[in-house]
């Protein structure tokens, strides 16, 4: 092969490639198009997520773990802190259900660091937003402002889905496997617009 040869092969790999770092950059911004903002940082250049559903052993953990990988490789893990909580208190201190830590481990996560929390009213004033798994979370979260939470802050989790915005992540605990690979689906997705809207708030 001549150099010439070899230099226009070069040149054409290199076009190649930035054109598909282009479509995959006008896809991702196609998928967060749609979807809201996060409420501004109390505190600006930091922001602290939490995500909630009703034990912390199922869905809310993770989706932490997916969002903190996520928060991880765009290089905002000094910024953002990404938390998790139930609104019961039946787990406290114990670690995430076999099946979510399973389903995690296959898809090359590792989720066996967390221990189940509950939520506390004071997370309402530490955390930048709440966001709940289901709208049953959604009421009780509410619940524990006593003149009523700050609706910008505490909302759904799925209001970020940009596939099926505003939808529920349903609860896999007493189904099968599936269950929570859908859960994993629901997460990922979410995880990747959550994380360009954190990557906006602490810049803000």
């Amino acid at each position: 092969m001549s150099a010439s040869e070899r230099a226009s092969r070069e040149a054409a790999a290199r076009n190649e490639l930035e054109a598909l770092a282009a479509s995959e950059g006008a896809g991702r911004e196609a998928a967060t198009a749609g979807t809201p903002q996060l409420p501004p940082p109390r505190e600006p250049g930091s922001y602290k997520i939490a995500l909630v559903c009703l034990g912390n052993i199922c869905r809310s953990p993770m989706a932490h773990v997916v969002l903190a990988d996520r928060v991880a490789a765009a290089g905002l893990d000094d910024r953002v802190e990404v938390v998790s909580s139930g609104t019961g208190d039946w787990h406290v201190g114990g670690p995430m259900d076999r099946r979510a830590a399973a389903t995690l481990h296959a898809a090359g996560y590792d989720g066996s660091a967390h221990r189940a929390q509950q939520v506390v009213a004071s997370w309402l004033d530490d955390c930048d937003v709440l966001l709940a798994m289901d709208g049953q979370n959604l009421s009780d979260l509410r619940a524990l402002a006593p003149g009523g939470a700050d609706s910008e802050r505490v909302r759904l989790y799925g209001e970020f889905d940009p596939a099926t915005p505003g939808a529920e992540v349903p609860d896999p605990y007493y189904g099968g496997d599936e269950g929570f690979a859908e859960v994993l689906a629901m997460v990922e997705r979410t995880a990747d617009v959550l994380v360009d809207r954190l990557a906006e708030a602490v810049s803000r």
